[in-house]
Order: structure tokens, then C-alpha cells, then sequence
């Protein structure tokens, strides 16, 4: 079985995790943790307005938190949000990485190590490469990848460098995301 998602996305991205994120269930069984590029912009008045849409809790990522199901948790501006081992959240304030802070290939190379095969990783609309090497990194530890179509993005260049470099198993346009990250969640894969 699957034990989290993680979700990379900059330009266009709020769009997307608008029409995403509303539409997992209350119910929905793992956490999702996803690093937004927004440049050192607070994040609180897209946290409320998704907390309006959404079902499940959205909240920043606080070090030392333990990561929970059910939940939606955001990087903090102008920090790396990394999963540490124990499946807790820790922050860096260390340099920019493909010039973001927070960086998407930071969180899914964590995300990686911590969960191995039990790991989602999806990346979204986005104007940079970043996210790319980091799905790769959840793709060789066996975990499930997924890219948004690039036809279908606002910003096609994050999701096609991800195509190019990681070579996912899934290519979904963004209406069909939600469906299959709960049909994903649900699943009863085989734990080795």
C-alpha cells in the first residue's frame, strides 16, 4: 500500500491543486505533501482558501511535526521541506536548488528515502526543471510516478523535463489526476 503523495508544482500550480486537491475524500488515507514555488510570498491566503475547498486539513509544515494522514501540507516559504526517516518533517534553509526555495526535487528525494516503494510523487504545471530528478529518485526506489500532460499545463516545461528525465509510468491530464490518486490510495499493493 501506498503511504503518501508528493506534489511539485510553480507556475500555474494554485489552478491545479484548486481542481485537485477539493476533490479527495474526507476519508482519503494518506498525506499530501506538496511544495508550491511561490517565491518568499506567506502562504496563508491560499492555506485558507484551499481550507475552504478541501475536505482534508491544509496546513504549513512545521519541523519536527509527524507527517499524518489525511492531511495537506505545504512547505513554508523560502525553506526546503524534507522528510526525515522517522516520518517527520524537517526545514533548510539551505541553498536554492534549481533557484528555488523550496525545492520540489528536495522534498521528493527525502520523500524517497523515507517511504521507498510506498511513495506517490506527481508534478504538476511549472515553468522550471525542478521535480524531475526527484521523481526519478522515487521511481528507482519503486514508488508510483505521475506528470500532468504538458498539453494540458499552464507551464509545460516542468512537467515535460519531468517526462524526459524520470520517464513516469503515468501521463494524466489534470482532470483525470484526482480519480486516480484515490483509486491509487485505495489500492492493496503488495508490500515487500
Amino acid at each position: 500500500m501506498y503511504k503518501a503523495i508528493v506534489v511539485g508544482t510553480s507556475y500555474g500550480g494554485l489552478e491545479a491543486l484548486k481542481l485537485i486537491l477539493p476533490q479527495l475524500p474526507e476519508d482519503f488515507p494518506l498525506p499530501v505533501i506538496v511544495v508550491l514555488h511561490i517565491g518568499e510570498h506567506k502562504n496563508d491566503t491560499f492555506i485558507r482558501l484551499l481550507n475552504e475547498l478541501c475536505t482534508l486539513q491544509v496546513k504549513e509544515a512545521e519541523s519536527k511535526e509527524p507527517v499524518l494522514p489525511g492531511h495537506i501540507y505545504f512547505a513554508p516559504p523560502n525553506y526546503h521541506l524534507l522528510v526525515e526517516d522517522d516520518r517527520t518533517f524537517s526545514l533548510s534553509t539551505d541553498e536554492k536548488l534549481n533557484y528555488s526555495r523550496p525545492s520540489i526535487d528536495i522534498l521528493f528525494e527525502s520523500a524517497a528515502w523515507a517511504y521507498q516503494h510506498e511513495l506517490i510523487g506527481l508534478i504538476l504545471t511549472g515553468a522550471n526543471s525542478d521535480g524531475a530528478e526527484g521523481l526519478k529518485t522515487i521511481k528507482s526506489f519503486g514508488g508510483k510516478t505521475i506528470v500532468q500532460d504538458p498539453c494540458h499545463a499552464i507551464a509545460p516545461i516542468m512537467p515535460r523535463f519531468a517526462l524526459k528525465i524520470a520517464q513516469p509510468e503515468i501521463r494524466l491530464s489534470l482532470e483525470a489526476i484526482p480519480a486516480r490518486l484515490v483509486e491509487l490510495a485505495s489500492s492493496k499493493k503488495a508490500v515487500e
